[in-house]
Formats: C-alpha cells, sequence, structure tokens
C-alpha cells in the first residue's frame, strides 16, 4: 500500500488533473495498492476565505467569488467527464454550492464568521476536487471511491487548526479500508471532524497531515507527495535560478529546511510516519519520469556533499539585550523567554556570546513590537537601574542557513561560508549554529539574502562553476572587442577554469541593454538595437546593485569622467571594477587614495592594469616586486603608442609633420595631435605609476619639456596647426639632424626617479635601449634595489583594441579566481 498526495498547483484545472489521472492509471495498471489525497483546486481555498470574509463584512461582492468558484468546478467536470458521468458529478457539485450559498447568506445577515463556520465553508474545496476525481477515475475503468476525510480522521473542537486523536482515527482509518478493500480510495485533504460531527481544519500543512494519517495508520510502504518541483530542491528556485533536486535526505533535514522557509514538508504534518518510519517520496506531477526526493530515516548518503541544502526567512527583526547587568547573573534567558512565551512570541533564531553581555534573537517583524515590549516589561528594573540597556532593535534582515546532518564530519564547512559571504561584500549581523551542527545559520541585511543565496548556493553545490556576472559600459572598439574575445574564449574558461562567464549588462552613450540570465554575445549587437533601452548611467548602477547577483564586476570602457565618477558607489555596493579608463586613477591623489583604499575595505578588486601600457604587465609587475620586498629606484619608458611611432619615423630624410600627419592618418593620435604631443596622456600614466610605488603624486608634479614652438600650440584648428609644423620644417629638421651626428636618436622619455616625474625629447645613444625601439611599442625599464645592474625590461604594443581588451579580459578572469 502507497499513498498519495497532490496539492493544489496539482490539479489547478482541467490539464493539471488529466496528468494527475495519468499518473494514478499507470499505478493501477502496475497493479499497486494505494490511495489518494487531494487539496483544493489551485487558489480555491484562498477564494473560500475570501468570501467569508466579504459576507462577514456585509459585502455583496462576495457573490461574485461565489459565482467564479461555482462555474469553475462545474467547466472542470464537464471538461473531464461526458454522458451520466457528467450529470452526476453536475448535480452532486450543484448541491454543494446550494449548501455553501446558503452558508454565505447566514454570515452575510449575521455579519460574522466564526472559526466554526469558516472550517465548514473551507471544507467545500476539497469535497468538491476529490469528488470530481473519483468520478474520472470512475469514468475510466479505475475501482475508485470517494472518501470524505471527516468520516475517519477525528479531532477536537480547535477550529482553524484542530488536534487529531491520533487512536481512534488509525482505528477508523483500518476499519474503513477493511471494509473498502480493492476500492482506491480518493480522500479529501485538510479536513475532519470532531465527535459530534462538526466540520474541522487541520491548519496549515492540513492536506499532508492528511495524508501522513492515512499512511501511518496503513502502514505505507511509502507517502508520495505531487508537486511543481522536482523534489526538493537545493534552494528556492524563485530565487536561485540554478537550484538543483536533491536524491535522498533524511528526516531531521528536510525538517530544519521547512523550518528556514523552504517548502519541502511542514514538520507537524509528518509525525504519523517518521515515528513508522515510513519514507517520504517528493514528486512533480508535471514531470512524473523525475526520480524527485526521497526523505527518510537512513538516507543513502555515500554520493552526498556535507551540505544538503541552503534556505532562507525573508524577513526577520533582531532584537537584541546586552548589558553588564547580565554578566554572571542566572535567570536571565529564562526571564527573557519566559516574557516572550507569555506573549505568544515566537523566538526564529538565538543567538549568545560566551561572555553572557548580550543576548540576541530574531522574531517575525510583525511581533517586533510585542517581543520589544514584553522584553522591556520584564527587565523594567535593570533598564532603569543602567544595569540593561534599552532593547535594539534591528530591522529588515533575513535569516540563511545551511543544512545538512554530514557537516559535523567535514571541517572547514563555516570557514567557507563565511569566506563566499565575505568575498561577495555581506556583512554577517548575527550567527547561530546548534552543537549537532546539523544547520548553520547567518543574519544578514535582507538586500543581501539573494545575493548571499547565490554566493553560497554556486560555493557549495556549483563549486566546479563559478559564474561572473559583467556590467560593461563603453562599447566602443575595446568594449566590442572585449566581447568578442569573451565569445571565443568563454567555453575554454568555463572548461579549463571553471569560469562562468555572462554579461548582465551592455551600455553605450545611447543605449544599454539587460538581461539577468547573460546575454547572447552571438546577436548583442541587434539586441541592443532592438530591445536597449535610453542609457542612464545612474539608473544602471542602481538596477546592478539591487541584482546584487554574486561575483559581479563593473568595466569601464570608457574615457568618461561621468563613468569615473560613479566609482565609489560601485565599490561602496561592493562590486569589483576593471578598467582602461585612467580618469579616476590620475585625477587629484585623494580620490586614487579613497578608491584604493575602498576596494580594501569593502574586500573586492579595483584593477586599472591596462591605463599605462594596454596591455603590458607594468602595474602588476611594479606592484609584485613591492609586494615581495623590492624597492623600485627608476621607472623610464616610452609610454605612449603615438609618440613612439613619430619618433621611431621621423629622420633626417622624412620632414616631421609628414611624419605626425601619417600618425594622424594611421589612427595612433588624436584627432588633433596636439594632444599626443603635449604630452598630456603620458604625463596621467606617470602620475599612475608614481603613486603605485608610493608617491603622492598630483599631475601639476610632471615636468614636461617643451619642444614644439608656441606658434604650432596656439594653431587655430588642425589644418593651422600642420602649417605651422611645416613652416618649422627647418627647426625639427636641425633637431634629429644633431642627433644623428651625435649617433642618438629622439626618443620621448617619461621617468620617474629620486622624487621627481619628468616628460622630455631626449637623444637616446645606442647603449640604451629605447635605442633599438621601433613602430608603435611601448618600452618600460625598471630598476630596482635586485635589478640594478641588468634593470627589467617591457616592451611591446602599448595601445590598439586587441591588446588593451586582453589586458581588460585577464583582469576579469584574475577578479573571477579571487572571488571563487
Amino acid at each position: 500500500m502507497k499513498v498519495l498526495k497532490f496539492g493544489g498547483s496539482s490539479v489547478a484545472d482541467a490539464a493539471c488533473i488529466s496528468k494527475v489521472v495519468s499518473i494514478l492509471r499507470k499505478e493501477h495498471e502496475a497493479g499497486h495498492s494505494f490511495a489518494v489525497v487531494f487539496s483544493a483546486f489551485k487558489g480555491i481555498t484562498d477564494e473560500l476565505i475570501e468570501m467569508s470574509r466579504l459576507a462577514a463584512k456585509g459585502d455583496l461582492a462576495y457573490k461574485d467569488h461565489f459565482e467564479e468558484f461555482s462555474s469553475r468546478h462545474l467547466q472542470v467536470a464537464d471538461e473531464l467527464l461526458d454522458g451520466d458521468a457528467r450529470a452526476g458529478v453536475r448535480a452532486f457539485l450543484m448541491e454543494n454550492h446550494e449548501v455553501l450559498y446558503n452558508l454565505l447568506f447566514g454570515i452575510f445577515l449575521v455579519r460574522e464568521v466564526s472559526p466554526r463556520t469558516k472550517d465548514y465553508v473551507l471544507s467545500f474545496g476539497e469535497r468538491n476536487s476529490a469528488y470530481i476525481i473519483s468520478q474520472v477515475l470512475l469514468h475510466l475503468g479505475i475501482p475508485a471511491a470517494y472518501l470524505d476525510a471527516r468520516k475517519v480522521i477525528v479531532t477536537d473542537k480547535h477550529f482553524g487548526s484542530a488536534k487529531v486523536n491520533m487512536e481512534l482515527t488509525s482505528q477508523k482509518i483500518v476499519d474503513y479500508f477493511d471494509q473498502h478493500n480493492g476500492v482506491v480510495q480518493i480522500a479529501t485533504g485538510f479536513i475532519g471532524s470532531d465527535l459530534g460531527g462538526l466540520t474541522t481544519t487541520l491548519g496549515r500543512g492540513g492536506s499532508d497531515y492528511s495524508a501522513a494519517l492515512l499512511a501511518g495508520a496503513l502502514d505505507a510502504e511509502v507517502l508520495e507527495i505531487w508537486t511543481d518541483v522536482d523534489g526538493v530542491l537545493t534552494a528556492d528556485p524563485r530565487k536561485v535560478k540554478r537550484a538543483l533536486s536533491i536524491d535522498e535526505m533524511s528526516y531531521k533535514e528536510a525538517m530544519e529546511m521547512s523550518h528556514f522557509g523552504a517548502k519541502v514538508i511542514y514538520p507537524p504534518t509528518i509525525q504519523p510516519v517518521l515515528r513508522k518510519n515510513i519514507p517520504i517520496l517528493i514528486k512533480n506531477t508535471f514531470n512524473p519520469d523525475h526520480p524527485g526526493t526521497k526523505v527518510s530515516a537512513y538516507p543513502n548518503v555515500e554520493q552526498a556533499g556535507p551540505v544538503k541544502g541552503i534556505s532562507s526567512i525573508s524577513r526577520i527583526s533582531l532584537l537584541t539585550l546586552e548589558g553588564s547587568g547580565m554578566v554572571g547573573v542566572r535567570g536571565i534567558s529564562g526571564r527573557l523567554f519566559s516574557a516572550l512565551a507569555e506573549a505568544k512570541v515566537n523566538v526564529i533564531l538565538i543567538t549568545q556570546g560566551s561572555s553572557e553581555y548580550s543576548i540576541s534573537l530574531a522574531v517575525d517583524p510583525d511581533k517586533e513590537k510585542v517581543a520589544r515590549k514584553a522584553i522591556e516589561k520584564a527587565f523594567e528594573y535593570e533598564m532603569s537601574s543602567g544595569l540593561i540597556e534599552p532593547v535594539k532593535v534591528e530591522p529588515n534582515l533575513s535569516v540563511i542557513a545551511i543544512i545538512g546532518e554530514r557537516m559535523r564530519f567535514q571541517p572547514g564547512i563555516s570557514g567557507r561560508l563565511f569566506q563566499s559571504l565575505g568575498k561577495n561584500g555581506i556583512n554577517v549581523v548575527a550567527i547561530a549554529q546548534g552543537s549537532s551542527e546539523l544547520n548553520i545559520s547567518v543574519v544578514v541585511s535582507a538586500e543581501d539574502e539573494s545575493k548571499a543565496l547565490n554566493a553560497l548556493h554556486e560555493s557549495f553545490f556549483l563549486s566546479r562553476n563559478n559564474e561572473l556576472h559583467l556590467f560593461i559600459v563603453g562599447l566602443g572598439l575595446i568594449g566590442k572587442t572585449l566581447i568578442e574575445q569573451i565569445r571565443k574564449q568563454a567555453a575554454w574558461h568555463l572548461e579549463h577554469n571553471r569560469l562562468d562567464i555572462k554579461i548582465i549588462c551592455i551600455s553605450n552613450s545611447r543605449k544599454m541593454l539587460f538581461d539577468e540570465g547573460g546575454i547572447d554575445l552571438n546577436i548583442w549587437e541587434s539586441m541592443l538595437q532592438e530591445k536597449g533601452v535610453p542609457t542612464d548611467l545612474k539608473a544602471l548602477v542602481e538596477r546592478m546593485d539591487q541584482l546584487n547577483l554574486s561575483n559581479t564586476i563593473f568595466v569601464d570602457n570608457t574615457a568618461s569622467k561621468e563613468v569615473a565618477d560613479l566609482y565609489e558607489e560601485i565599490l561602496n555596493a561592493s562590486i569589483s571594477i576593471s578598467t582602461p579608463n585612467k580618469i579616476a586613477t590620475s585625477s587629484a591623489y585623494e580620490t586614487y587614495s579613497h578608491l584604493k583604499s575602498l576596494a580594501k575595505r569593502k574586500g573586492v578588486q579595483f584593477l586599472f592594469e591596462t591605463n599605462v601600457g594596454a596591455g603590458l604587465p607594468l602595474i602588476n609587475t611594479i606592484n609584485d616586486l613591492i609586494d615581495s620586498g623590492d624597492s623600485i629606484l627608476k621607472i623610464e619608458g616610452v609610454f605612449s603608442g603615438s609618440l613612439s611611432y613619430i619618433f621611431n619615423n621621423f629622420s633626417a630624410e622624412r620632414s616631421f609633420a609628414a611624419v605626425v600627419r601619417e600618425a594622424r592618418e594611421k589612427g595612433f593620435t588624436e584627432p588633433d595631435p596636439r594632444e599626443d604631443l603635449r604630452g598630456f596622456d603620458v604625463r596621467r600614466k606617470l602620475v599612475i605609476l608614481g603613486r603605485e610605488i608610493g608617491w603622492q603624486l598630483e599631475t601639476s608634479d610632471v615636468g614636461v619639456g617643451a619642444f614644439l614652438p608656441q606658434a604650432c600650440l596656439d594653431a587655430q584648428g588642425i589644418d593651422h596647426f600642420f602649417e605651422e609644423l611645416d613652416n618649422h620644417h627647418a627647426y625639427f629638421h636641425a633637431a634629429v639632424t644633431r642627433a644623428n651626428e651625435a649617433g642618438k636618436r629622439l626618443r620621448m622619455i617619461g621617468s620617474l626617479e629620486n622624487g621627481q616625474a619628468r616628460l622630455e625629447l631626449v637623444e637616446i645613444g645606442q647603449e640604451s635601449p629605447f635605442y633599438y625601439l621601433d613602430g608603435s611599442d611601448n618600452m618600460v625599464i625598471i630598476t630596482t634595489s635586485r635589478y640594478q645592474e641588468r634593470p627589467l625590461i617591457v616592451r611591446g604594443p602599448g595601445a590598439g583594441a586587441e591588446v588593451t581588451a586582453a589586458g581588460v579580459f585577464a583582469e576579469i578572469i584574475k577578479i573571477g579566481r579571487y572571488l571563487s
């Protein structure tokens, strides 16, 4: 014998009921002996509550709800049955509905609905659904009979949550089934009756309880609870999209997850099967071939991890009682919890430090004021004497719990939990853990609940892959190249680095596009055009913060001050940043220092390797040298691809103006080459490097040797500028000729040495590596205490979309590894 129970979502309409009937037909054809318990159709119990409420208020709208209730059941009967069977069910329903209508009219007249009357009203939901389905089965040739559970489940008169007379109920069930052997009983869930025959309801989880009562009394081999999910999941799928099904779990684990909000089973309802060690199988009506979850006393743990699931209670308030008058005083806890019990306040979580200085407890927010008043009354003397502080109340919190009986056998579970939360910038307000280590609970801000659940779920269940969530601003050449590099390498990183890279948002100056599941990188440009909304950077950052996804990285590919000004807000939200944008790091030293320290304080990364040298490993190399105890003595280099190209190609045979024109045409310079020739960009790079080696450097501290004649600088417009370059041909020719005659070459060198930062045009001899520089390459020479005789040399492309995007991509991977 097995007992099956189907919830409201499984019998929402005729289509759903057809799926249920198919499941039961297979059971019958397999020769199994079984009984079935049904809830009311989905939403019907709430509808009945609303009817009675409106009738009690004297609101005639209850009639509209009644008509909807009546027509819904009749429609289902019409869709599932025909002929005499349909007529018989319609007659039964019409009789039931007449009784209900008169009952509601009575409530309307007296303007009151007592608990006793309300229970009777609610019973019509289960009675209708069970009867309809029993007749559908009969119509299909399955020997089924309708069982009104009021005949076998005996309770007291505690209407709304009646207490079951276990001994009498068990005997009645056994007797009834003995008398109706060989017939599939289709029983109503949720309802019973007292000894006098008055209708009662069994409270929360009542239909599960009805099924458990039948299973326990009949010594069933299994209790199957059919719902709309594939068994018990590792987390709430509404909050954790990648929640997984659990194969097996213990009764204790199931009850713990239920306590912390998971819709598994309501603990009080499973007592009848728990006492007899009858396993519970939780299955999906809409995916019946899925094995579901088996809940038993002794689950198979060979393949199971230490953590079975992660659950949460979304709304709690934390109350803290503290003060020196509590230390070493006996009876404080007893008085505290007695006061709360008298006030009928349920305590969700308790935590107390070993110093006995404070006790914190979590309660439902609706009970917060009642709890606070009860505590203040109980400790009125101590508070008035200053021995105990006024009750501290912290609202808008959530409890997150990781659950698993095997956690106690594996060290490091707590460390992993706090590391996952810490790396995602989630602050823990309180901690609770029992000596059995069945669960570890933490209290966090309600805003961080979803982020915490996803971070922990990824750590404990998806640890093979670490999911990164990117928000990319700036879709110019660098941004487009970066997206293409990610598209090409995503599968490789998933396989080799266990990094699942998802781009959640892309934005240019006109439009922005969001997709929480990850934007399809094969069609991102068309998606941005079709579904993008007008760009609002402030709204973008707010949305990123509100989504609160774990392992979020903000990527700024712009040169925009408006974007850079948002870095503080982004870091404050515990979101890492990778950017080639130099504005924030080369602005006022105070801003640079604040952002660096803020990132460190928040436990996130603020990376800007591509600020200097694009993809060349300069900043990381310098930091690694300093971290290892080396001292930076001197840094000198050609830091500009445009200036490198110009002076590498400038010779006595080619005019300076011609080389600058060529550099501009090839895209090496800004539209106005004076931006490059004045050294503004190199000056910012020197400032950034100087700050990274510990100097408090401002851009005004960088000396720039002027080599352009003033007339060139003052020229109005680009054409006039080039005219002035031509006019000063002799000046430039003399400079390069002078260098050539000395066996040297001209190079624009930036340097950091002895606290001085300088950029100037220098004649370089063959003994210098700069002499052999060609193309548009950058070259940086780093002299340190360890590398004096043979300094470190870093050379390569210092500009270009491919290498810059690659540098940003490398930082994204670095952040991903840090967060994993």
